[in-house]
């Protein structure tokens, strides 16, 4: 049964100042010419996992060296989405094989969970731990699902308004949140029943497209047609908007740092912009190559990185000034 909650309090829009900063230096580190990396997962070892989507293949990065190993997922592979689990393995959402894939970290070994049957084509994005140590899994075509990593069962849930399930985030609490691309909601999942409740936000049309919590369990969200940071509140039922700076912004990527700090990728300004919810500023730093594309960002204490799938690059910036190089 489709549920729709409406915001009860009224949704506020903010104008950020936006600013090119020097706090922002990015270190750049180039990976195999035409691997298209889509996403990134920072690993607990101090390596950083990426999918390279046109390669087929999840790759390895050593920051410390530079040195750059890629595992081909398989015949037809085209790796969406990479996090880290509870068991220090990377979880890949791989389009192309229509599965959830997991690489054993230490002997690179391949493991393939393929989709039911009647599930084909799901065109696969992102996937999520909750508290339970289950992961839950996103595709656009109009479906959401969980994988039970002790016995290897997937179940998949239609979406309750189709077409668009995309990104996906956990709360500190376990609860599990995905973005519609295509519907322009948010949605949480009930873990226990996998019913998704849709969340409306105030701005019609706003293509959602990634979504992260914060250290509260706010959830915030990069808007992709409205050039928006939202953030929505389960403890209020409310929203607050702010307008990321510049002529033409498109709110891609979203991810929120320890400092509770949020981070979002612009197409539109071709940046890397740090909003502050404190104050309620931008800070912006332009990519130095054209069409850089990040699609992803993610992070660990200290250090936030992006995938440019435009450039066959991986960049990480510093979260504070104590870890500055």
């Amino acid at each position: 049964m489709r549920k729709i909650l409406t915001a009860v309090a009224a949704a506020m829009l903010f104008t950020g100042i936006g600013h090119a900063s020097a706090d922002l230096p990015m270190k750049e580190y180039q990976l195999p010419a035409g691997s298209r990396p889509h996403d990134v997962a920072p690993a607990p070892d101090g390596g950083v996992w990426y999918t390279a989507q046109r390669h087929g293949a999840l790759g390895w990065l050593d920051p410390a060296t530079g040195k750059v190993e890629q595992i081909p997922l398989g015949s037809g592979s085209a790796p969406h989405g990479v996090i880290v689990g509870p068991d220090g393995a990377p979880w890949i959402t791989d389009g192309g094989l229509n599965a959830i894939v997991r690489v054993d970290p230490a002997t690179k070994k391949v493991t393939r969970y393929p989709l039911p049957a009647g599930t084909a084509n799901a065109n696969l994005n992102t996937a999520a731990f909750d508290g339970d140590g289950v992961l839950w899994f996103t595709g656009q075509n109009g479906i959401y699902g969980r994988l039970v990593p002790a016995s290897g069962d997937i179940e998949v849930f239609q979406a309750p308004e189709g077409r668009g399930p995309y990104g996906i985030t956990a709360t500190p609490d376990g609860e599990i949140y995905y973005a519609s691309l295509a519907g322009s909601h948010i949605a949480r999942i009930d873990t226990k029943t996998g019913e998704a409740t849709v969340i409306e936000p105030p701005t019609d049309e706003q293509g959602a497209r990634r979504v992260w919590s914060d250290s509260r369990g706010k959830i915030w969200v990069s808007e992709w047609n409205s050039g928006q940071v939202s953030v929505y509140d389960p403890a209020g039922n409310s929203w607050s908007s702010w307008k990321l700076p510049g002529e033409n912004p498109l709110a891609y990527a979203v991810y929120v740092d320890e400092h509770d700090k949020i981070w979002l990728s612009d197409f539109g300004g071709n940046a890397l912009v740090r909003f502050d919810p404190e104050t309620q500023n931008f800070d912006v730093q332009r990519h130095p190559r054209p069409e850089a594309n990040v699609r992803q960002i993610l992070g660990r204490p200290g250090e936030v990185w992006a995938p440019e799938s435009g450039t066959d690059t991986l960049v990480m910036v510093r979260t504070g000034p104590a870890e500055a190089e």
